[in-house]
Protein backbone atom coordinates (compact mmCIF):
# COMPACT_ATOMS: atom_id res chain seq x y z
CA UNK A 1 0.00 0.00 0.00
CA UNK A 2 1.61 3.60 -0.67
CA UNK A 3 0.09 6.84 1.12
CA UNK A 4 0.58 10.40 1.10
CA UNK A 5 0.34 11.43 4.54
CA UNK A 6 0.03 15.43 5.62
CA UNK A 7 0.17 16.36 9.09
CA UNK A 8 -0.16 19.72 10.51
CA UNK A 9 0.44 21.10 14.25
CA UNK A 10 -0.71 24.62 15.04
CA UNK A 11 -0.01 26.44 18.19
CA UNK A 12 -1.40 29.73 18.71
CA UNK A 13 -0.11 31.73 22.34
CA UNK A 14 -1.81 34.18 24.34
CA UNK A 15 1.00 36.45 24.44
CA UNK A 16 4.48 36.56 22.40
CA UNK A 17 6.88 33.44 23.76
CA UNK A 18 10.70 33.48 23.39
CA UNK A 19 13.32 31.06 24.10
CA UNK A 20 12.05 28.05 22.62
CA UNK A 21 13.56 24.97 22.50
CA UNK A 22 11.58 21.44 20.54
CA UNK A 23 11.92 18.17 19.91
CA UNK A 24 9.78 17.25 17.27
CA UNK A 25 8.93 13.93 16.64
CA UNK A 26 6.08 13.18 13.56
CA UNK A 27 7.93 12.21 10.34
CA UNK A 28 7.68 8.64 9.33
CA UNK A 29 10.48 5.49 10.12
CA UNK A 30 11.75 3.40 7.69
CA UNK A 31 11.42 -0.20 8.76
CA UNK A 32 12.67 -2.73 6.34
CA UNK A 33 10.55 -5.29 5.32
CA UNK A 34 7.51 -3.22 7.16
CA UNK A 35 7.49 0.27 5.45
CA UNK A 36 9.59 2.40 3.12
CA UNK A 37 9.91 6.31 3.29
CA UNK A 38 10.21 7.67 -0.32
CA UNK A 39 9.88 11.11 0.66
CA UNK A 40 9.77 13.69 3.54
CA UNK A 41 10.01 17.08 3.98
CA UNK A 42 9.36 19.00 7.09
CA UNK A 43 7.90 22.57 7.45
CA UNK A 44 7.89 25.23 10.57
CA UNK A 45 6.77 28.60 10.92
CA UNK A 46 8.02 30.78 12.05
CA UNK A 47 11.83 29.54 10.99
CA UNK A 48 14.18 29.13 13.80
CA UNK A 49 17.24 30.44 14.58
CA UNK A 50 18.28 26.71 14.87
CA UNK A 51 17.47 23.50 13.03
CA UNK A 52 18.93 20.08 13.14
CA UNK A 53 17.84 16.46 13.34
CA UNK A 54 19.23 12.89 14.77
CA UNK A 55 17.60 9.40 15.09
CA UNK A 56 16.90 8.71 19.07
CA UNK A 57 18.11 5.44 20.85
CA UNK A 58 15.16 3.34 19.36
CA UNK A 59 15.46 5.33 16.11
CA UNK A 60 12.57 7.64 15.66
CA UNK A 61 14.03 10.69 13.81
CA UNK A 62 14.08 13.84 15.69
CA UNK A 63 14.01 16.99 14.57
CA UNK A 64 15.48 20.01 17.16
CA UNK A 65 13.81 23.70 16.84
CA UNK A 66 15.40 26.56 19.07
CA UNK A 67 14.36 29.98 18.65
CA UNK A 68 15.67 33.59 19.97
CA UNK A 69 13.13 35.70 18.71
CA UNK A 70 9.86 36.24 19.97
CA UNK A 71 6.58 34.78 18.10
CA UNK A 72 3.05 34.62 18.60
CA UNK A 73 2.20 31.06 17.27
CA UNK A 74 4.06 28.26 15.58
CA UNK A 75 3.11 26.05 12.80
CA UNK A 76 4.41 22.08 11.92
CA UNK A 77 3.59 20.45 9.25
CA UNK A 78 5.10 17.15 7.41
CA UNK A 79 4.52 15.90 4.14
CA UNK A 80 5.37 12.36 3.40
CA UNK A 81 5.18 9.36 0.83
CA UNK A 82 5.27 5.74 2.58
CA UNK A 83 4.81 2.38 1.04
CA UNK A 84 3.98 -0.09 3.89
CA UNK A 85 4.59 -3.96 3.07
CA UNK A 86 3.64 -5.42 6.15
CA UNK A 87 2.86 -9.28 5.41
CA UNK A 88 -0.05 -11.34 6.54
CA UNK A 89 1.00 -13.12 10.45
CA UNK A 90 1.96 -15.85 9.39
CA UNK A 91 1.80 -19.24 11.67
CA UNK A 92 2.44 -18.23 15.32
CA UNK A 93 5.71 -19.35 16.40
CA UNK A 94 5.78 -17.40 19.96
CA UNK A 95 6.96 -19.75 23.60
CA UNK A 96 4.48 -20.16 25.88
CA UNK A 97 4.80 -17.75 29.18
CA UNK A 98 6.64 -20.21 30.79
CA UNK A 99 9.32 -20.76 28.06
CA UNK A 100 9.36 -17.06 27.06
CA UNK A 101 11.22 -16.71 30.65
CA UNK A 102 13.99 -18.71 29.63
CA UNK A 103 14.18 -16.46 26.22
CA UNK A 104 14.53 -13.44 27.63
CA UNK A 105 17.18 -14.48 30.28
CA UNK A 106 19.08 -16.18 27.57
CA UNK A 107 18.95 -12.63 25.32
CA UNK A 108 22.42 -10.54 26.32
CA UNK A 109 21.53 -7.99 23.55
CA UNK A 110 21.54 -4.30 24.59
CA UNK A 111 20.44 -2.77 21.35
CA UNK A 112 17.18 -0.67 20.58
CA UNK A 113 14.99 -3.96 19.79
CA UNK A 114 16.53 -5.72 23.39
CA UNK A 115 13.49 -6.88 25.47
CA UNK A 116 15.06 -5.79 28.24
CA UNK A 117 14.18 -2.30 27.87
CA UNK A 118 10.35 -3.00 27.23
CA UNK A 119 10.26 -5.30 30.92
CA UNK A 120 10.10 -2.97 33.62
CA UNK A 121 8.00 0.51 34.75
CA UNK A 122 9.06 3.17 32.48
CA UNK A 123 8.68 7.28 32.92
CA UNK A 124 4.72 7.48 32.39
CA UNK A 125 3.69 3.10 33.23
CA UNK A 126 4.30 1.70 36.08
CA UNK A 127 3.63 -2.15 37.12
CA UNK A 128 0.04 -1.74 39.30
CA UNK A 129 -1.48 -4.96 40.23
CA UNK A 130 -5.18 -4.59 39.59
CA UNK A 131 -4.25 -3.83 35.61
CA UNK A 132 -1.96 -6.95 36.03
CA UNK A 133 -4.55 -9.40 37.87
CA UNK A 134 -6.69 -8.01 34.24
CA UNK A 135 -4.20 -9.26 31.95
CA UNK A 136 -3.82 -12.22 34.23
CA UNK A 137 -7.03 -13.59 32.59
CA UNK A 138 -5.88 -13.84 29.30
CA UNK A 139 -3.35 -16.43 30.65
CA UNK A 140 -5.11 -19.68 29.75
CA UNK A 141 -2.73 -22.79 30.13
CA UNK A 142 -0.77 -23.09 27.55
CA UNK A 143 -1.40 -20.20 25.82
CA UNK A 144 1.24 -19.01 23.24
CA UNK A 145 2.60 -15.06 23.75
CA UNK A 146 1.08 -14.34 20.54
CA UNK A 147 -2.00 -15.37 21.43
CA UNK A 148 -2.61 -14.14 24.83
CA UNK A 149 -1.00 -10.38 23.60
CA UNK A 150 -3.93 -11.32 21.02
CA UNK A 151 -6.55 -11.84 23.66
CA UNK A 152 -5.41 -9.06 26.07
CA UNK A 153 -5.77 -6.71 23.03
CA UNK A 154 -9.14 -7.91 22.04
CA UNK A 155 -10.47 -7.89 25.81
CA UNK A 156 -9.75 -4.19 26.36
CA UNK A 157 -11.24 -3.06 23.20
CA UNK A 158 -14.30 -4.95 24.48
CA UNK A 159 -14.18 -3.54 28.35
CA UNK A 160 -13.34 -0.07 27.47
CA UNK A 161 -14.94 2.36 25.74
CA UNK A 162 -13.02 5.40 23.47
CA UNK A 163 -14.07 8.46 24.76
CA UNK A 164 -12.17 11.57 23.96
CA UNK A 165 -13.06 13.79 27.03
CA UNK A 166 -12.35 11.20 29.14
CA UNK A 167 -8.68 11.42 29.95
CA UNK A 168 -5.40 14.06 29.41
CA UNK A 169 -2.45 13.51 27.59
CA UNK A 170 -0.79 12.69 31.76
CA UNK A 171 -3.09 11.20 33.12
CA UNK A 172 -1.57 7.78 34.87
CA UNK A 173 -1.85 4.48 33.51
CA UNK A 174 -3.97 2.97 36.73
CA UNK A 175 -6.57 5.99 36.32
CA UNK A 176 -7.56 5.53 32.69
CA UNK A 177 -7.83 1.64 33.78
CA UNK A 178 -10.27 2.79 36.57
CA UNK A 179 -12.26 4.83 34.51
CA UNK A 180 -12.48 2.22 31.74
CA UNK A 181 -12.48 4.94 29.21
CA UNK A 182 -9.63 6.74 27.01
CA UNK A 183 -8.35 7.37 23.70
CA UNK A 184 -5.79 5.03 21.98
CA UNK A 185 -2.67 6.44 24.17
CA UNK A 186 -4.76 5.26 26.94
CA UNK A 187 -5.33 1.78 25.70
CA UNK A 188 -2.02 1.14 24.77
CA UNK A 189 -0.41 1.97 28.13
CA UNK A 190 -2.79 -0.39 29.75
CA UNK A 191 -2.03 -3.17 27.33
CA UNK A 192 1.85 -2.38 27.92
CA UNK A 193 1.39 -2.31 31.80
CA UNK A 194 -0.94 -5.74 32.14
CA UNK A 195 2.02 -7.51 29.64
CA UNK A 196 5.15 -6.37 31.93
CA UNK A 197 3.45 -7.25 35.04
CA UNK A 198 2.86 -10.70 33.48
CA UNK A 199 6.95 -10.63 32.07
CA UNK A 200 6.41 -10.24 28.94
CA UNK A 201 8.08 -6.93 26.86
CA UNK A 202 6.22 -4.51 25.70
CA UNK A 203 6.28 -1.44 23.87
CA UNK A 204 4.83 1.97 22.61
CA UNK A 205 4.63 2.65 19.01
CA UNK A 206 3.29 6.34 17.49
CA UNK A 207 2.29 6.65 14.19
CA UNK A 208 -0.64 7.09 12.05
CA UNK A 209 -3.97 5.17 11.09
CA UNK A 210 -5.86 5.50 7.43
CA UNK A 211 -9.36 5.49 8.10
CA UNK A 212 -12.26 5.12 5.69
CA UNK A 213 -15.56 7.07 6.06
CA UNK A 214 -19.11 5.78 6.71
CA UNK A 215 -20.32 4.14 3.22
CA UNK A 216 -21.53 6.90 1.15
CA UNK A 217 -20.06 9.61 3.18
CA UNK A 218 -17.87 12.00 1.78
CA UNK A 219 -13.89 11.78 3.17
CA UNK A 220 -13.17 15.10 5.41
CA UNK A 221 -10.04 16.54 5.01
CA UNK A 222 -7.99 16.72 7.95
CA UNK A 223 -10.14 13.49 9.75
CA UNK A 224 -7.32 11.32 10.40
CA UNK A 225 -5.18 11.16 13.21
CA UNK A 226 -2.34 10.38 14.83
CA UNK A 227 -2.19 6.79 16.63
CA UNK A 228 -1.09 4.64 18.89
CA UNK A 229 -0.84 1.24 19.58
CA UNK A 230 1.60 -1.93 21.49
CA UNK A 231 4.58 -3.78 20.22
CA UNK A 232 4.85 -7.21 21.97
CA UNK A 233 8.24 -9.39 22.10
CA UNK A 234 6.48 -12.80 20.95
CA UNK A 235 9.83 -14.73 21.80
CA UNK A 236 13.07 -15.33 20.02
CA UNK A 237 11.79 -16.63 16.66
CA UNK A 238 8.42 -14.74 15.98
CA UNK A 239 10.18 -11.19 17.54
CA UNK A 240 8.42 -7.94 17.77
CA UNK A 241 4.78 -8.48 16.77
CA UNK A 242 1.81 -5.05 16.68
CA UNK A 243 -1.25 -5.04 18.09
CA UNK A 244 -4.09 -2.29 18.44
CA UNK A 245 -6.24 -2.59 21.56
CA UNK A 246 -7.82 0.81 19.98
CA UNK A 247 -9.51 -1.62 17.02
CA UNK A 248 -9.52 -5.14 18.56
CA UNK A 249 -6.75 -6.03 15.51
CA UNK A 250 -2.69 -6.15 14.89
CA UNK A 251 -1.07 -3.73 12.95
CA UNK A 252 -1.74 -4.27 9.02
CA UNK A 253 -1.15 -2.15 6.13
CA UNK A 254 -2.99 0.57 7.51
CA UNK A 255 -0.82 1.30 10.30
CA UNK A 256 2.31 3.56 9.52
CA UNK A 257 5.06 3.86 11.87
CA UNK A 258 6.82 7.06 13.41
CA UNK A 259 8.97 5.23 16.21
CA UNK A 260 8.81 3.20 19.58
CA UNK A 261 9.55 3.51 23.06
CA UNK A 262 8.88 3.17 26.38
CA UNK A 263 5.45 4.72 26.28
CA UNK A 264 4.30 7.76 25.11
CA UNK A 265 6.61 10.30 26.65
CA UNK A 266 9.42 8.61 24.32
CA UNK A 267 7.65 9.69 20.97
CA UNK A 268 5.91 12.43 21.95
CA UNK A 269 5.28 14.44 19.04
CA UNK A 270 6.44 17.81 20.45
CA UNK A 271 7.72 18.64 23.46
CA UNK A 272 10.38 20.67 25.00
CA UNK A 273 10.42 24.65 26.70
CA UNK A 274 9.51 28.33 26.11
CA UNK A 275 9.12 31.42 28.21
CA UNK A 276 5.39 32.30 28.13
CA UNK A 277 2.97 34.77 30.06
CA UNK A 278 -0.22 33.13 28.98
CA UNK A 279 -1.66 29.74 27.65
CA UNK A 280 -1.98 28.39 24.48
CA UNK A 281 -4.51 26.66 22.11
CA UNK A 282 -3.48 23.75 19.67
CA UNK A 283 -4.78 22.20 16.90
CA UNK A 284 -3.81 19.25 15.04
CA UNK A 285 -5.05 17.58 11.00
CA UNK A 286 -3.78 14.73 9.57
CA UNK A 287 -4.52 13.21 6.14
CA UNK A 288 -3.23 9.96 5.16
CA UNK A 289 -4.36 9.05 1.43
CA UNK A 290 -4.04 6.21 -0.61
CA UNK A 291 -2.10 6.33 -3.35
CA UNK A 292 -3.87 4.68 -6.65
Amino acid sequence: MLYDIRLKLEYAYDAPVSGGRHLVRVIPANLPGVQRVIAASLSVSPQPEELSEFTDFFGTRVATLAYRSTHDALEIAISARVEVMRGAPGIDLSPTLDALEAEISANWDMGALSPHHFLGVSPRIDVEQGITDYAKASAKPDISVRGLAHDLCLRIHADFAYDGEATLVDTPVADAFALKRGVCQDFAHIMIAGLRGLGIPAGYVSGFLRTLPPEGEARLEGADAMHAWVKVWCGREAGWIEFDPTNAMMAGQDHIVIGYGRDYSDVTPIIGMLRSAGGQETTQSVDVLEVA
